[in-house]
């Protein structure tokens, strides 16, 4: 068994196998998840995870080049962005539509389903390396 870190074995495999410029998808309980994409469900009830816990959790063993949000989410749930800028520090945060989005969680490694409720409480987070 583990001592620390992420205890969740799905997510813990996929942040380890991960390659530099792969993604990583942390989801509210409604983004569509592509049938083709690995799909890691933690949504237990509403707000069970919290999708800044999950984020919080995947930051402590992922190294992170760059982080992808949905433009609509500035304007909807704004104290969600700035959580995510406040987590991520100084990687960078590009904005798409939410289309867009939708669209890029397909070439995803995996995407996390939270409990989130929150509208457009999502990321793709782009792999660095450590090195």
């Amino acid at each position: 068994m583990k001592k620390t870190g992420l205890l969740n074995q799905p997510i813990s495999s996929v942040i380890a196998g991960l390659g530099h410029m792969d993604t990583l998808v942390i989801a509210d309980a409604g983004l569509p998840i592509p049938t083709e994409t690995q799909r890691i469900d933690l949504a237990l009830t509403k707000g069970i995870p919290s999708f800044l816990e999950t984020l919080q959790a995947v930051l402590s063993e992922m190294k992170v080049e760059r982080a992808i949000v949905a433009e609509e989410m500035l304007s909807v749930s704004p104290h969600i962005y700035q959580a995510v800028k406040e987590a991520l520090g100084d990687v960078p945060i590009e904005t798409v539509s939410h289309t867009m989005f939708k669209e890029q969680t397909r070439s995803a490694r995996a995407v996390i389903r939270t409990g989130e409720f929150t509208p457009y409480a999502n990321v793709i987070l782009v792999a660095g390396v450590v090195f």
